[in-house]
């Protein structure tokens, strides 16, 4: 007897999603808790486990399909029988094979591109849409690539490293005409267009942004700030620190605290608007942007106020490994009062970040640079990072504004204040 597969409950106020791929295919045995698709909402990316070890029978919805919470995506069948693949299957499975009727022009190489052994065909079916393509523009055999993605799954990453690795140019493959391919073929040296369906999460990142721009009356203000005295301690500190507490002494965790400390002197920073009224939070939670394979999210550092260094470079190190291994979950991005950027991590001198709604700041990092600086009335070299603050001038003035990041600056370049409470 089958066991029907629901898509289960995706997070607060998230009621459907799109399945960005089938992990199995009809026909694969599966066990217990074993993702078998991956579906992408609004705000993270999720896996679909297997409710029952079996077969997995059959797919009833399709790659790129939008799918309702509770609605039935696929069947789990008892024994270890291949069956037969279902129409969905059959139609994806097409656009793999180069004499499919369904063939499309960018899922086709030339008649010399590499196929996979035999024993490789499941991690060939597995491959993605983009990473397919890749493979076969770039004449690359799959299998001889180590995948650096979830469960060791080749990324579009992955693919191009291996074809630029190579000594001699991939040949360039034969074009097929296909008017309604997203991708045109082209003749050598002519240029083209490729046209990408924006992911979900890329869509709400978009909408968010714009309505940021819209809404909010956004003014940036910005300092520099001497990194020495922290530079210093982290290098007198951090070997002790790492065999303490088994995590590494990040600067992080000296912005958050200067960030706790500052904002409450200046609470507006850390308060938002709802309607004709102005909320103040009596507690710190920060979003710290976190760059993931699929975009920029912010998980949640909840009461930061109250954390210790520690606990702060904990909770970012594990939401870091979670959005590189795609597991960040809606309830770890839900909620945040402020939020902090680090560009600098990507060599970002300056920027004007976009404030995340409903918060009314952001506080923006960039790269630590030297730069001549006067001291005491002589020119020196100093460790120097450019500090900026987006808000929300609705709420936030700009005497409180200019406060707040004078106040991150003095507590950064004498970090002895985070400990006295200064």
């Amino acid at each position: 007897m089958a066991t029907d597969v629901q898509l289960p409950a995706l997070g607060e106020s998230i009621t459907e999603g799109t399945l960005a791929q089938w992990l199995k295919k009809p026909g694969e045995a599966v066990a217990a808790d074993e993702p078998i698709a991956s579906i992408e909402t609004d705000k993270v990316s999720v896996e679909v486990p297997s409710p029952v070890a079996g077969t997995l029978s059959e797919t009833l919805v399709n790659e790129g399909d939008t799918v309702a919470v509770g609605a039935v995506i696929a069947r789990i069948g008892e024994g270890g029988a291949a069956a037969a693949a279902t129409p969905a299957q059959s139609a994806a499975n097409a656009t793999t094979n180069p004499a499919g009727p369904s063939e499309t022009p960018q899922l086709r190489g030339s008649e010399h591109a590499p196929e996979p052994a035999a024993g490789d065909q499941d991690n060939a079916t597995r491959l993605s849409p983009a990473v397919r393509r890749a493979v076969l523009e770039n004449q690359v055999d799959p299998t001889s690539i180590k995948g650096s993605g979830k469960d060791g799954r080749l990324t579009k990453e992955d693919v191009l490293a291996a074809a630029q690795s190579r000594s001699a140019p991939a040949p360039q493959a034969a074009p097929v005409p296909a008017p309604q391919a997203a991708v045109a073929p082209s003749a050598p040296g002519e240029r083209k267009e490729e046209r990408v369906k924006m992911t979900r999460l890329r869509l709400t990142i978009a909408n968010r942004l714009k309505e940021a721009q819209n809404t909010a009356a956004l003014l940036t203000t910005f300092n520099d700030v001497d990194m020495s005295a922290v530079i210093d301690a982290r290098a007198r500190y951090k070997d002790l620190f790492e065999k303490k507490h088994g995590i590494r002494l990040g600067f992080m965790g000296f912005f958050v605290k200067a960030a706790a400390l500052a904002a409450r002197d200046v609470p507006a920073v850390n308060a938002r608007i709802d309607g004709d009224e102005i909320v103040y939070h009596d507690y710190l939670d920060v979003s710290v942007a976190v760059s993931a394979p699929k975009g920029l999210v912010v998980p949640v550092i909840r009461n930061a106020d109250s954390m210790n260094f520690a606990e702060i470079e904990k909770s970012i190190a594990g939401y870091g490994k979670k959005a590189k291994d795609g597991t960040l979950t809606a309830e770890d991005m839900k909620g945040g009062t402020f939020t902090i950027s680090n560009g600098g991590v990507f060599g970002s001198l300056l920027s004007t970040p976009i404030i995340n709604p409903p918060q009314s700041a952001v506080l923006g990092m960039h790269r630590i640079e030297e730069r001549p600086v006067v001291r005491d009335g002589q020119v020196v070299v100093r460790p120097m990072m450019y500090l900026a603050l987006s808000y929300d001038h609705r709420l936030v003035d700009g005497r409180e504004a200019v406060t707040f990041l004078v106040r991150i600056k003095e507590a950064i370049e004498d970090p002895t204040r985070l400990l006295i409470d200064l």
